[in-house]
């Protein structure tokens, strides 16, 4: 029995596929990982996984582009001949979707974020509407990871209901994201640290995060706002270099990078936050609360889904610089320990609500149940 893995990048693979991977091949199914290669594709293949290469362009809409690439994705597949399809992102799912009914292969698709497309309403989110529509069509099992995407699919009328399930996101390993190194012994009169961990797109709010710590930094306030993560450069709304250096240079962010283990990062953060104007569930708030810190998202499908406004963390309103500042305020300003609570009960709501074991088990059963 073989299940072949499909996203649209390696670190999407690495960072939200790789332990669901390894409990399929526990039950004994051959895994092939399908994406476009980069330099750490190798990891997969040391984990023990197949690797296959698809050339594709995730930043653009050249239809011609898109037709190679499912002309692509069919062949492998054809070659393959995988018992279960499970696809991830916009491009394998819909692409993917068509391929499968072609060849008669059970698809189980996740909608892990609508992602750029559906932030405005546009030609171009008519023309992925339609796509979704065909693509899914034939899908054995449509998972979504938030309510509003679903009630979204649901009043566009894209799904077939009797299908539909809705999942904790992709889930937080909360053994591997325990609590550790939590400022116990900081004094009130250290330096306050925030950290935005995300690709750095703008739709990932870090324009509306370094326009709120300019106004902190202002206030002559002890902080520093941090940035974690990688450089997106095949994402339209990627952010450059060039500006992250200019960032720097002024004084206003910290630029860490990107990090194959983020804990120790987040240890010594006092909040995360994630502005961002859409997700599916934010891996990176729920890493975080599954680390007992608070966390400040915004009110949006997805990041108000893992934050219990004032109890675990705060909720800001979108794309609102002013309302984000205020929120870090508040947060600043609040004792040590009621931020350690917020941490606490954000933890006991990773450990209820978004333990990893739930979404890996729900897959395994609805394998089970097509086998």
């Amino acid at each position: 029995m073989k299940i072949a893995l499909v996203t649209n990048s390696v670190w999407n693979l690495l960072n939200f596929r790789l332990n669901l991977a390894k409990a399929i091949k526990k039950i004994n199914y051959d895994v092939v990982m399908i994406a476009p290669p980069n330099k750490d594709y190798q990891k997969l293949i040391s984990e023990g996984f197949r690797f296959t290469p698809l050339k594709m362009d995730n930043k653009g809409i050249n239809p011609f582009k898109d037709i190679m690439m499912f002309m692509r994705l069919f062949k492998i597949l054809q070659n393959e001949k995988p018992n279960f399809f499970l696809g991830f992102t916009i491009k394998p799912n819909i692409y993917g979707g068509f391929a499968c009914s072609f060849l008669n292969i059970p698809s189980i698709i996740n909608i892990s974020g609508l992602g750029t497309v559906f932030i405005k309403n546009t030609l171009l989110t008519k023309l992925v509407c339609y796509l979704y529509k065909i693509g899914l069509r034939k899908a054995s099992k449509i998972f979504f990871q938030n309510f509003d995407d679903f009630s979204l699919f649901k009043k566009l009328n894209l799904i077939n209901l009797n299908k539909v399930e809705v999942l904790p996101g992709s889930g937080v390993d909360t053994n591997w994201f325990y609590p550790y190194n939590n400022n116990t012994n900081k004094t009130d009169n250290e330096r306050f640290y925030f950290l935005l961990s995300a690709r750095i797109l703008w739709d990932k709010g870090v324009g509306e995060y370094v326009n709120a710590a300019r106004k902190l930094l202002n206030n002559n306030r002890k902080v520093e706002f941090q940035l974690l993560g990688f450089l997106d450069v095949e994402n339209r709304t990627s952010i450059s270099k060039g500006i992250i250096n200019q960032w720097e240079e002024e004084g206003i962010v910290r630029y860490l990078g990107n990090s194959d283990d983020v804990r120790s990062i987040i240890s010594k953060a006092d909040c995360v936050v994630l502005p961002s104007y859409r997700e599916g569930i934010p891996k990176s708030l729920l890493e975080a609360s599954s680390m007992c810190k608070p966390i400040i998202a915004t009110d949006v499908p997805g990041c108000r889904d893992v934050v219990d406004d004032g109890i675990t963390g705060l909720l800001c309103k979108p794309r609102d610089v002013d309302d984000l500042a205020e929120k870090m305020l508040i947060m600043m300003d609040l004792s040590k320990n009621q931020r350690k609570k917020m941490g606490e009960l954000g933890r006991e709501k990773m450990i209820q609500e978004f333990d990893e074991k739930i979404v890996i088990n729900r897959y395994l059963k609805v394998i089970e149940e097509l086998v």
